[in-house]
């Protein structure tokens, strides 16, 4: 007898037990995402302590469409590219005579251009760590650039000499490597021209796609954002048909290039996750409502964007987004890839982003940007241009 009432009684805590281990998780639950569709991607890599997401991104892009075409998986240099454009800046901005932008940014166009002019080559050939460490570290580097081409358009002898880019590239050489005329891969000889040839990648395919009513719809213009040194073009769509454009690429086999401001309180890299929260304080009532009207503002904003899970967010209109470019609020912050679509335990669609910023992150260097964030925040996409729907390619002459 003592024995059953000892094991209804371990029954009994058991049971209670796990009733509260239910309860915890529920109040826990926080997101739960379910994949929707998910396109081939290579590893995540690490931009570190440099200004390069324009590159990890655009070539993570690259990489997965190599795979896409079944030319195999790639590491390509983002050293090269950087250093490369590096060039490119610095020619402009001495042209320019310091009146226009140089900086360690740059935009998805940068690629492109520099694969056409210059080639591209392995990571294996290249890594660019050339002062002494085994990650990116360019803030020295940055600052020596910048003093280098401020001075040269001093001008202190009134004229240029036939030297100073010679010099210029000296300092590229000494912290990038100097750039290997050839090299052999995998036992072939290439140069990187002869390389970029070998992967069958038309840079004509890839278009860059925007959504904003200062410039007419189904044109091309400049972007007006500072990274924008190239003055590259991008094709103006209204927002519905951008973000058709990237569901449809998505849905067919594609990935986007996604350049987006990540400024934004609801983007929250910790818990891998980038929401437009709706700002519309909750109607409380009673002691409730009351203790809510005492906070302070500041208070109320850190009570909206706790974010522990699934919420009400934002509708994302034309206007909305027109109105934060235009006053800031949206800026060009982070290049990153969109690679898939999920949703929430709640049936809210959300895409999956390749970050580059290592394998931090509650989904090792990916997260989930809902589709209000995107609609909001994003400044531009480069796509291959054969993933646009065939009747906005119509509209845009492509």
């Amino acid at each position: 007898m003592k024995r059953l009432f000892g094991l209804i009684f371990v029954m009994i805590i058991s049971t209670f037990m796990l009733s509260a281990q239910v309860d915890t998780t529920q109040k826990k639950e926080g997101f739960q995402f379910t994949i929707i569709k998910e396109n081939p991607t290579t590893s995540v890599k690490d931009q570190y302590k440099s200004g390069t997401c324009w590159a990890f991104s655009t070539l993570s892009f690259l990489e997965s469409e190599l795979l896409r075409t079944g030319k195999g998986e790639y590491d390509l240099s983002e050293a090269f590219i950087v250093r490369n454009t590096y060039i490119e800046k610095a020619i402009r901005y001495v042209r320019f005579q310091g009146k226009t932008n140089f900086s360690p940014g740059g935009g998805f166009r940068d690629i492109t251009y520099v694969i056409n002019k210059y080639g591209i080559v392995p990571e294996e050939v290249y890594t660019g760590l050339n002062y002494g460490t085994d990650k990116h570290v360019h803030a020295e580097l940055d600052a020596v650039l910048k003093a280098y081409v401020d001075q040269i358009i001093k001008n202190p002898n009134r004229e240029l000499t036939t030297a100073w880019l010679d010099g210029y590239i000296g300092i590229l050489d000494a912290y990038f490597g100097k750039v290997p005329e050839k090299f052999i891969y995998k036992g072939q000889e290439y140069t990187p021209i002869t390389f970029a040839q070998s992967l069958g990648l038309n840079m004509d395919d890839y278009v860059e796609i925007s959504s904003f009513t200062h410039h007419p719809f189904y044109e091309q213009f400049i972007l007006e954002i500072p990274d924008n040194w190239l003055h590259g073009m991008v094709y103006n769509v209204p927002l519905d048909e951008m973000m058709r454009i990237i569901d449809y690429s998505i849905e067919n086999g594609y990935t986007v290039a996604w350049g987006s401001d990540v400024s934004e309180k609801g983007f929250k890299w910790s818990k891998g996750i980038a929401v437009v929260p709706d700002e519309t304080l909750p109607d409380l009532t009673g002691t409730e409502k009351e203790r809510w009207e005492k906070l302070t503002d500041a208070e109320k904003q850190k009570q909206i964007y706790a974010i522990d899970g699934p919420v009400k967010e934002k509708i994302i209109t034309q206007e909305l987004r027109q109105i934060a470019f235009d006053n800031y609020n949206t800026t060009d912050d982070h290049g990153m890839h969109i690679t898939g679509i999920a949703k929430d335990q709640k049936g809210n669609i959300y895409y999956k982003v390749k970050n580059s910023w290592g394998l931090s992150g509650p989904y090792e260097g990916y997260f989930y940007a809902s589709k209000p964030f995107v609609a909001y925040k994003t400044t531009g996409i480069m796509i291959n241009k054969n993933s646009i729907p065939k009747d906005i390619r119509k509209k845009l002459g492509l």
